[in-house]
Formats: C-alpha cells, sequence, structure tokens
C-alpha cells in the first residue's frame, strides 16, 4: 500500500525540471496553452486588416519633379572671342621667364612655350579690342590695343630716356590673337599674339543732317533742348516736363556736369533749322543732332553730340527719344549694307 501512494503522488505532481525548463503545474500550462492560442488566431485575423489599414495610411510619393534641361551655349555665345583675348594679351604681357604657366588658361600649348624677359618687365596698362574678324565658323581673329607701360629698372629707364630723348611713358601696341571655340563654347588660342600696325581708320561716314548752325532763338525748340540737357547732364530742373509721353529717359545720377549749353543743332532735310512755325502742329516731328558744351565741376569743359528726335504736343517741342546714333544719308547706308553682304 505504501508504495501505490507513492506512485499515485509521482503521477499528480510533475518533476521541477525537464530538459532544463521548468515548468508549472498541468493546469497552468493547459492556461498557458490556451492564451496562446487564442492570441495566435487574434495575429491570424487581424493581420490583413492591418496590412490594409498600413497601405491606406502609407504618404502619397509626390510626383517626381521633371529635371530642369539646362542649354549648352551655341559656339560664339560664351563670353565672345574680344573679352578672352584681351585677358590673354594682358597675360601675355606681364609674362617673363619661369612663369610660362600663366599662359595655361588660355594657351592650351603654353607648355611649350619658352619666354626670356624678366615676369613684369611691362604690363597692359589698358587693353581693348579694336576688330573682330571671323575666319572661319568658331575661329576669330581678334586684334587687341594694348597701352603697354614699362616697369624695368632705373637703370633701363634712363637709358630709354635718353635713346627717346623724353622720359619713357605708356606706348599703344596692336597684338592680333587667334581664338578657337570648342564644340562646348570654350575659347583657346590657337597660337601667341602677333604684333601687328595699327588698323587702318575708316572713312568719315555721310550723315543725313543739314548744315550745323548754332541754335536760332527764333527756334520754337529751343527752350525744349536747353532745358532737358540742363536736367539730363547737370542735374537742374524736372526731366520728365521735357519728355514726350510714353518716353522713359533717367538723368545721369550723379550729374557729371555743372552747367551745359547748347552750342549748334543740325537738322535732317533742311540746312536751317530754325525754319519751322513758331507754334508747331500736333504730331509733327523733327531729327536733330546736337552739339553741346559741357562744363564739370573743375571748370573743363567738354563738346557733346547728341542725336535727338522730338515732337510737337499741344503746341510745344517735346523730347520724343535720344537715339543710339546719328541718322546716316541714304548714300552711305547704301555702302555699308554692300559691305556686308
Amino acid at each position: 500500500m505504501r508504495r501505490r501512494t507513492q506512485d499515485a503522488e509521482v503521477q499528480d505532481v510533475l518533476p521541477g525540471e525537464a530538459g532544463g525548463w521548468e515548468l508549472g503545474s498541468l493546469g497552468a500550462a493547459a492556461n498557458t496553452v490556451t492564451v496562446l492560442r487564442r492570441t495566435a488566431w487574434g495575429l491570424l485575423v487581424a493581420g490583413p486588416v492591418l496590412g490594409v489599414w498600413a497601405l491606406l495610411s502609407r504618404p502619397v510619393p509626390a510626383a517626381p519633379v521633371a529635371p530642369v534641361r539646362q542649354e549648352q551655349p551655341a559656339v560664339g555665345e560664351s563670353a565672345g572671342p574680344g573679352g578672352f583675348a584681351e585677358l590673354f594679351v594682358s597675360a601675355y604681357l606681364t609674362a617673363g621667364e619661369g612663369t610660362e604657366g600663366s599662359l595655361a588658361p588660355f594657351l592650351p600649348t603654353a607648355r611649350d612655350v619658352t619666354l626670356t624677359a624678366a615676369p613684369g618687365a611691362q604690363r597692359a596698362q589698358e587693353v581693348a579690342v579694336v576688330q573682330v574678324r571671323q575666319v572661319s565658323a568658331g575661329y576669330w581673329s581678334v586684334t587687341v590695343a594694348a597701352r603697354v607701360v614699362s616697369t624695368g629698372t632705373a637703370e633701363t629707364k634712363a637709358k630709354a630716356q635718353k635713346e627717346s630723348g623724353s622720359a619713357p611713358g605708356p606706348v599703344l601696341r596692336y597684338f592680333q590673337v587667334p581664338v578657337r571655340a570648342s564644340r562646348g563654347g570654350a575659347l583657346a588660342a590657337a597660337a601667341l599674339p602677333a604684333e601687328v600696325a595699327a588698323p587702318l581708320s575708316g572713312e568719315a561716314p555721310s550723315l543725313a543732317y543739314g548744315q550745323s548752325v548754332p541754335l536760332p532763338a527764333s527756334d520754337p525748340a529751343g527752350q525744349t533742348l536747353s532745358g532737358f540737357f540742363a536736367a539730363y547732364l547737370a542735374g537742374s530742373g524736372q526731366l520728365d516736363r521735357y519728355l514726350s509721353p510714353g518716353t522713359a529717359l533717367s538723368a545721369i545720377s550723379p550729374a557729371p556736369y555743372t552747367r551745359v549749353e547748347v552750342v549748334q543743332v543740325a537738322e535732317t532735310g533742311t540746312n536751317d533749322p530754325g525754319a519751322q512755325q513758331a507754334v508747331p502742329a500736333d504730331g509733327a516731328r523733327r531729327e536733330l543732332l546736337v552739339q553741346v558744351a559741357a562744363t564739370d565741376t573743375a571748370g573743363q569743359q567738354r563738346p557733346l553730340a547728341y542725336a535727338i528726335a522730338i515732337a510737337a504736343r499741344d503746341g510745344r517741342w517735346e523730347i520724343a527719344s535720344v537715339e543710339g546714333a546719328p541718322v546716316l544719308s541714304k548714300d552711305s547706308a547704301r555702302t555699308d549694307e554692300k559691305e556686308t553682304q
């Protein structure tokens, strides 16, 4: 009887350890299994619901922005062969022995150049393009004027003064530069500059105006012209009162002159600018070339010339426009057209 009782107790109680895991009673194990089963079923049912909710609540991505196409400049649309040639000539005049590398940004073959002059022995005080001739597509011959200053030693300057009889100063020299544009528009010099003679001066163009004469006192446009230039160049008075409606023009600021005088006037189609009616008809128009004498704050007088168009309104003349250039005669215009063809 004792042995049967012990076996029954062993069947009611599980050992404290089984395979390293600590277990409780059979009732507790059954409860745990039930909880796990219900949890698994809950997750199984909730899975699709959670998936749909996540799909609907996901932020909609923004529409992709189309890339902006950067147009490549066409050949010849860069800063221009003229400006490139100016910079090259300035660097070339300053360069010397040991500084040939300073020409590399302009001349791809600068590594093959050998200079013997002292670096900085001369420099360009001023440079300006005076002629640009297109040799072929994307290839130009640019003539640059340079006012060259010698920066040599006192000994060399004294020697130059003795030979020339005067103190050395800036000398105007001309250089021709071959400039080539690559497919991408980048510019490069095809060779070192060539020093050349000054370009030939062109003939004076023929203008469409008649004889230039002092402004007649009887000319009704005199008051308009005098008041306009006083306001435009010397800041004296209101500029708008002399302008036609729709004409946009601002006075020069700060005013470079203190006094302005209309000296002479020439007009298209006549040698007598004063031969106008005292009261012009509305809509009448005149084209003038006006010579003015402008005096600055130092008392120095300088002549200036303006191509002006004036129009009549309400019995008085007003400034319709300040033209960019004087009007050429028909013969001169025809000649220019033939030369450009």
